[in-house]
């Protein structure tokens, strides 16, 4: 998901809008909810980044297990010709070394994102905190006034957890792309796990509508 926000964006004003509370005014449960709608947006981008990075270093690892699948045909094919074969032995050996660093800089990028979902489910119980909060003020019925405009607070709670659990399986993918990538052989089926890590789908248009839906509750995108 591309914001067309940065993270600065989300500080807000001091200005007003009727029937808008003014930044100063926001506390309580509201505040929260509001930094937690500013740091999904900001554990997004960051994603975000990672992603591209790491798409980056899973394309050269594609490149060069094509050459390592490569030098193995010629390898086979100049057997018996003496006269090529250290200089096969060598660029194959450089050719694995290279292959293993790539997939040990994608195996910190992942490691990266795997706390970002960590980050982003304490985002998730604290939005469950706060329906607890109110739960223990209001009864079983909750807040009868929304906090920002028009959603209950359960709602932020559940855009919340689905937004995790999206990112919860994006991250499953990608763990699973990265044991898989540097040993496939088939051209195919790597040009599949290099279109599942760059397009993502389980982060789809619904998981940016969500996002986008909670900046716009919580005043963090004009109206």
């Amino acid at each position: 998901i591309v914001s067309v926000f940065s993270p600065v964006d989300l500080q807000g004003s001091e200005t007003t809008t009727p029937g808008r509370k003014s930044q100063t005014a926001v506390t309580g449960s509201a505040r929260k909810v509001k930094d937690n709608a500013a740091d999904w947006h900001n554990l997004i981008l960051k994603w975000d980044r990672l992603n591209d990075e790491g798409s980056t270093m899973a394309n050269k690892m594609v490149n060069l297990g094509f050459n390592k699948s490569s030098q193995k045909e010629m390898q086979v094919m100049m057997a018996g010709q003496d006269t090529s074969a250290s200089s096969n032995s060598e660029n194959a050996f450089d050719n694995s070394r290279e292959l293993e660093e790539e997939c040990d800089k994608l195996l910190r990028v992942v490691d990266k994102m795997t706390r970002i979902v960590s980050k982003m489910e304490k985002l998730v119980s604290s939005e469950k905190g706060i329906i607890d909060l109110e739960t223990f003020q209001y009864g079983t019925g909750g807040r009868q006034t929304p906090l920002f405009q028009t959603w209950p607070t359960s709602q932020f709670a559940d855009v919340s957890s689905e937004l995790y659990e999206a990112y919860k399986q994006e991250l499953t993918l990608k763990r699973a792309i990265l044991q898989e990538l540097a040993h496939t052989t088939n051209p195919d089926l790597s040009m599949v796990y290099l279109s599942c890590w760059l397009y993502q789908p389980y982060t789809d248009d619904r998981a940016k509508l969500l996002l986008e839906g909670l900046l716009l509750e919580t005043g963090h995108r004009p109206t």
